[in-house]
């Protein structure tokens, strides 16, 4: 499947540019500003952030909701406490758009992440062009010359990131790449599988001062107070939320006691 994912993706960036080189998509961003830090929105002492994210499906699960209005979701999600919100950009396997991103950004007040499959910097500047204040590289995806490349791109245009890994070698990448923002992934993105043990492994591997965001399998009270305790900084939950029938019901059902 994630090779599917990552071939269909460069068949994506090829076609984009077709359509708008890249030196016409970078000459449209060159003055782009984002005026939301991601960075201090999900790095609040003494506090666990959320980035809520906008999932309409997965591969794995099917569709995790029917009735999908990204912009009521996204101001849903920041009344209950969201400090920042994660788009899904994916099309073909996730039911996400591009547009999502603008509209969550021009609707709400809290930084837009863009989560997709890059594999390429045109996405990285095509994120810029939908407004977007931060994205997700996957270190799984890129070499690291390329993933290098993506971090000179996303400064280029003042575009944060965080760099997900999902195991001790690809942290040692991410960490020589000078990465800030560290996601921490517990699913396996070949197999789909859960490690809900990766967060305890990996944390204590992080220098001080970077930003840690815990990612995926967290579902429960359990699961939050957990992360606190191991001392990550914010929390990534999409599908725990996309599922539930009142998603702001479920982030105050998640954080009770925490915030």
């Amino acid at each position: 499947m994630l090779d599917d994912i990552v071939m269909t993706k460069h068949e994506e960036v090829r076609q984009a540019q077709s359509q708008m080189p890249l030196e016409d998509l970078r000459a449209h961003v060159a003055h782009y500003l984002p005026e939301r830090s991601f960075r201090k929105a999900i790095h609040q002492p003494g506090k666990l952030c959320l980035i809520a994210e906008l999932k309409r499906k997965s591969p794995s699960k099917g569709t995790l909701r029917e009735r999908f209005d990204p912009v009521h979701l996204a101001q849903e999600l920041q009344r209950a406490g969201a400090s920042a919100l994660s788009v899904l950009t994916d099309e073909a396997y996730f039911g996400g758009h591009l547009d999502y991103l603008r509209d969550a950004k021009q609707f709400t007040e809290i930084p837009v992440l863009r989560k997709d499959f890059i594999v390429d910097p045109y996405q990285v500047y095509e994120a810029a062009f939908y407004q977007a204040d931060a994205v997700l590289l996957i270190v799984r995806l890129l070499e690291e010359e390329r993933l290098v490349q993506c971090l000179q791109a996303a400064d280029t245009v003042g575009l944060e990131t965080l760099v997900e890994v999902h195991s001790e070698a690809e942290l040692k990448i991410a960490l020589r790449t000078g990465a800030h923002l560290l996601g921490i992934n517990h699913r396996d993105l070949r197999t789909f599988q859960i490690d809900p043990d990766l967060s305890q492994r990996l944390v204590p591997q992080v220098p001080a001062g970077k930003v840690i965001v815990a990612e995926s399998g967290l579902h429960t009270p359990e699961d939050v107070k957990r992360m606190q305790q191991l001392g990550v900084h914010a929390l990534l939950i999409g599908e725990a939320l996309m599922t539930a029938p009142d998603p702001g019901a479920k982030i105050r059902e998640l954080f009770a006691g925490v915030w």
